[in-house]
């Protein structure tokens, strides 16, 4: 298995203009549709009420921690209204949450929707659109490198890359689940989107590195957050504060 490192170094010498070449292949234009802000029920939308929270799971998007604060600086928010522990590693108890997990991830609303969705009419939009994160700027496409993550939804398409020819997962743009797929999307865009792609890829394995070299085992009560800044609580705070 190759290191984050290894990883990261592919992940810089990404070119961009291959990806914004492999963009256009695969074709992409946002209808607004707002599904890769909702729960995977379709949350509430346009007012409804909220759904049981049986019926599906919560909108899940990471969001780096300087992410979070660039959001909360633009919108005058608390760290919470920004962003929650991502739940995975996270177990319900009769006292509350407890556990360790290692992202951050867009806070929700009632109805499991990112909590900066708006609808009106069927037609979706970003309260923080300017500020979204990288994982919401370059949906619905992911770089198959070690070390990155994948966003919602099943990958329906992919397109290699010069150095990936080989037929192995290495160096292959990947296009998820998405109604806007297939559309004609004009160069420039495929360039910014790709130089996003590119950002994201980077700024993932950086993450991991950090999150790899400051992890601390920790028997501390209810939720840590172990990210490349250090262990935090839910409120963003330093574990060892207070």
């Amino acid at each position: 298995m190759d290191s984050l490192e290894t990883e990261l170094d592919r992940a810089r010498d990404l070119d961009v203009a291959e990806l914004a070449d492999a963009i256009e292949r695969i074709g992409f234009e946002c209808t607004r549709c707002g599904a890769c802000c909702k729960a995977d029920d379709g949350g509430c939308g346009d007012g409804a009420e909220p759904a049981d929270e049986s019926e599906g799971e919560p909108h899940t998007a990471t969001v780096f921690p300087d992410e979070i604060r660039r959001v909360q600086e633009t919108g005058d928010y608390d760290f919470r209204d920004v962003a929650r522990p991502m739940p995975y590693g996270l177990t319900e108890t009769p006292d509350g949450q407890r556990g360790e997990t290692f992202e951050w991830a867009l806070q929700t609303d009632a109805c499991g929707d990112c909590t900066f969705y708006d609808e009106s009419d069927g037609v979706g939009a970003c309260t923080v659109h300017e500020d979204r994160p990288l994982i919401c700027r370059t949906y619905p496409f992911s770089v198959a490198l070690g070390g990155t993550s994948q966003p919602m939804g099943e990958v329906v398409d992919s397109v290699a890359l010069e150095a990936g020819e080989t037929g192995d997962t290495e160096g292959m743009v990947r296009a998820h689940e998405c109604e806007g797929l297939g559309r004609d999307i004009a160069r420039e865009d495929a360039v910014e989107l790709a130089a996003a792609l590119k950002e994201r890829a980077v700024r993932e394995l950086q993450e991991a590195i950090g999150v790899r070299e400051n992890y601390e085992p920790t028997d501390a009560d209810g939720v840590v957050v172990h990210d490349s800044e250090g262990q935090k609580r839910p409120d963003g705070t330093e574990l060892g504060d207070g």
